[in-house]
């Protein structure tokens, strides 16, 4: 049996209540809109520099190619995106928005990290300097910090891109 502290109890508890709040936000995406995270990011991104690769789009969102692919496949299966041949380079294709997948963007809420990211950037350089720091810190902790991880909030599982919604 393990002794606990009353602050170890106080990060494990707020710990759980980020991996709470994410996993939730992510649920209710899903259910509300038949998207993961992963997917609406990969569609805000394209719907904000369309037309682009799937390389170009993997490197917009931070994401591997293979896992962007896979993403690709399962929204032009839903009518969201389309690609096309460039007009200037046949070998080449690219991806946009359609009609569909722009009338889905425009009723879908706020990704977590985008309030997030408005709110830590309220904070002062020390006190983000902080946070960056203990994060660091536990990520190490935990033996997570060479995990590879993308710069946005989901639970969603990048590489099948899962949670019912193909």
């Amino acid at each position: 049996m393990y002794s606990h502290g009353a602050n170890v109890d106080l990060v494990l508890v707020s710990l759980r209540r980020i991996i709470r709040a994410i996993d939730l936000h992510s649920k209710k995406l899903v259910q509300q809109f038949g998207l993961t995270v992963p997917q609406l990011i990969v569609l805000k991104a394209l719907r904000e520099n369309s037309p682009l690769s799937v390389g170009e789009v993997a490197s917009a969102v931070s994401l591997s190619q293979a896992t962007v692919t896979n993403i690709l496949l399962r929204l032009e299966e839903r009518g969201y995106v389309h690609r096309a041949r460039s007009d200037s380079d046949k070998r080449r294709v690219l991806v946009e928005v359609s009609e569909k997948g722009q009338e889905i963007l425009e009723s879908a809420p706020a990704l977590l990290h985008e309030d997030f990211i408005a709110r830590f950037g309220d904070l002062h350089d020390w006190e983000q300097n902080q946070i960056i720091s203990s994060l660091q810190r536990v990520a190490s902790m935990m033996q997570a910090e060479k995990l590879d991880a993308a710069p946005f909030l989901a639970t969603d599982s990048l590489d099948n891109d899962s949670n019912g919604s193909s």
